[in-house]
């Protein structure tokens, strides 16, 4: 369903009932209305499909495929190496900030327990920032590596596997730098935890761009009818397949994520290099999966260098449109025929310019691949309000009431609340919206996810203002608070109450975040998957540069401050992604159906923006 159709000639169905508006194609069900009850017209064949009709879609229910064993497979080697990354990353924010504890060597706590906090590197709460925001972007940024060398050389399989063996070296350092005879030299253990994250960042950004790819092309389905044990037929739609694929998917993540759970015990009860060592040895299973699953894999071979020509294609394609005034060059950007003078077709025979190189189908790639892309820049301002999760609400609960529970638990309940919710949202909340007939499209989903987001950085705004009044150093950060004998003194509220904001961050990636993913693959053609999927995890590492920006309110004492410019910031930024992308969420059905028929590519008009849903039927 993530390719694009060949534009046929209008058939005797296009002259009998016209070509379909947007009002003919209910979206909801990703079925198209006729708005005809003529026989030929409804047992017309889907192109593509298994001897589906437009009858068949109007008929009976669409629901999800089976998802092939490969698929959990490629799940499972994304659990583990979300466990290593987030085993290790979820203690950073202590690890930098704080100090030894009292008589500990290695971050340990040794004196209470209850309500004392681990720590090694003692940079305080803005050099901790800068590792954590730098870390959030390079491992965003490297993805980039990872999709060019895969689409044009070495392919998804042995990229993912090379550079899990770089991650692996990344780990290694990572341990050798919280030993305790390398914390005794702090501006050395500082040196090697970069270097750590250079290393490790590689890998798994490499990682990243593929490992969301591959899984979903293990299934290769087609939309067909189906009985069930029950004598019920259904229709086997893969749109419904890969958004279930992707749900679990990010479940695996997650559940990873919760996996390293331990983390916060170990460094707490026996220091650092053994909390970050667990981690690295469950890595070591990643190499070792990916031989074992290696014959078993749907793989998709390098396709040969395509960005550079998919630049040429933009450029000249922007040459004529490109004017000083913003209003006319966006009126031209959105034109249909702003891609033609980029076609080969648009020139008389012989006249064609001696630098085209390419064909008119993989202009309308590059068109596919451009408005794919598009949806994803509003992401930068969700994914500052997701940073804050995993860096400095961990500094709000250092600064409650403990009670025995490591102040970077608690944002275990992010990937746990994921666990939980999605197959509530798949196999309840998501049929059930689709039995009513609510459209809940992609781009709704993702529109939902800011708001959501933004709510969460409201709670924790208020809650943060709460902690001021109720600590004793008030707003002179108090998660270092300490008695008169050095011990913690945080606030009388209990850690748990910081619950609020990582549920609901984990509610919005849901919905905005799994269905990014989603889009990604389905959106993108063949050869250029990796490069969108890197495009849009890139936005990840564009919002941890412009949280530099926000330096100045990225301490304590500012707290309640940046919580709510980003909670607003992220209601801002939703409304206006449901304004700008309104239009294409009307033709969600159309372009989840293109690439259904004989060839990937579509050589006529633009095919993510043009698409006329007559071509995609044929007769009996």
């Amino acid at each position: 369903m993530a390719t694009e159709a060949k534009q046929t000639a209008p058939s005797d169905y296009d002259e009998k009932v016209g070509s379909p508006g947007l009002h003919d194609v209910d979206t909801s069900r990703g079925v198209r209305k006729t708005g005809s009850d003529s026989l030929s017209d409804l047992d017309t064949y889907l192109e593509g499909s298994e001897g589906v009709t437009v009858r068949d879609l109007e008929t009976y229910r669409h629901v999800a495929d089976t998802l092939p064993y490969t698929a959990w497979l490629v799940a499972f080697v994304e659990f583990a190496e979300r466990w290593t990354y987030y085993g290790t990353t979820n203690l950073y924010s202590n690890y930098i900030r704080a100090g030894l504890p009292k008589g500990s060597r290695d971050g340990s706590v040794v004196f209470d327990r209850e309500n004392g906090v681990a720590g090694a590197l003692g940079q305080g709460q803005q050099k901790a920032f800068a590792i954590r925001t730098f870390n959030s972007f390079f491992v965003y940024v490297t993805p980039w590596v990872g999709a060019i060398l895969a689409d044009t050389r070495w392919g998804r399989y042995k990229t993912i596997m090379v550079f899990s063996l770089v991650c692996l070296a990344g780990h290694i350092i990572l341990v050798g730098s919280a030993t305790p005879q390398s914390l005794e030299n702090i501006n050395g253990a500082v040196g090697l935890l970069v270097l750590s994250i250079i290393v490790m960042g590689l890998g798994a950004g490499a990682i990243k761009s593929n490992v969301s790819p591959l899984i979903a092309e293990q299934y290769t389905g087609k939309l067909r009818k189906e009985i069930l044990p029950s004598g019920e037929t259904v229709i086997k739609s893969p749109a419904l397949t890969y958004q279930s694929i992707y749900l679990y998917f990010y479940a695996a993540i997650n559940l990873g994520s919760a996996g390293s759970i331990s983390a916060s015990f170990l460094a707490r009860d026996h220091g650092y290099w053994t909390a970050f060592l667990v981690p690295t040895c469950i890595f070591c299973a990643v190499p070792f999966i990916l031989a074992v699953g290696k014959k078993h894999y749907v793989v998709t071979p390098p396709r040969g260098s395509i960005l550079l020509e998919t630049v040429r294609v933009i450029r000249m394609a922007m040459k004529p449109a490109w004017s000083l005034n913003p209003r006319k060059t966006h009126r031209a950007i959105k034109a249909n025929d702003f891609w033609d003078v980029a076609r080969p077709s648009h020139y008389p025979a012989g006249d064609v310019p001696a630098h085209i190189t390419w064909d008119d189908e993989f202009v309308g790639e590059v068109a596919r691949t451009c408005n794919a892309c598009a949806v994803f820049l509003f992401f930068p301002i969700f994914w500052l309000c997701y940073s804050q999760i995993d860096g400095n609400l961990a500094t709000v609960a250092a600064s409650m009431k403990l009670n025995g529970t490591p102040n970077d638990l608690i944002q275990n309940l992010n990937p746990i609340s994921i666990v939980i919710m999605v197959p509530l949202m798949d196999k309840l909340v998501y049929p059930f919206l689709r039995k009513r007939g609510i459209n809940f499209s992609p781009i709704k989903r993702i529109f939902t996810g800011f708001i959501v987001a933004g709510i969460a950085m409201l709670y924790a705004g208020v809650l943060q203002h709460f902690i001021f009044k109720e600590s004793p150093c008030h707003d002179n950060q108090p998660s270092e608070c300490l008695t008169a004998a050095e011990l913690p003194n945080p606030a009388n509220i209990n850690v748990w109450i910081v619950s609020g904001p990582y549920i609901l961050v984990g509610l919005a990636e849901i919905f905005a975040s799994i269905t990014s993913l989603e889009y990604a693959f389905t959106k993108a053609p063949k050869r250029m998957k990796s490069v969108v999927m890197a495009f849009s995890q890139f936005q990840t590492a564009l919002s941890s540069a412009l949280n530099f920006a926000f330096t100045e309110l990225n301490k304590e004492e500012k707290f309640t401050w940046l919580f709510g410019v980003f909670g607003i910031a992220a209601w801002i930024a939703g409304g206006l992604f449901l304004f700008t992308f309104w239009e294409l969420d009307k033709r969600e059905a159309q372009l989840n159906a293109i690439g259904t028929g004989e060839r990937e590519g579509f050589a006529g008009e633009d095919a993510a923006m043009t698409v006329d849903p007559s071509s995609l039927v044929k007769k009996q």
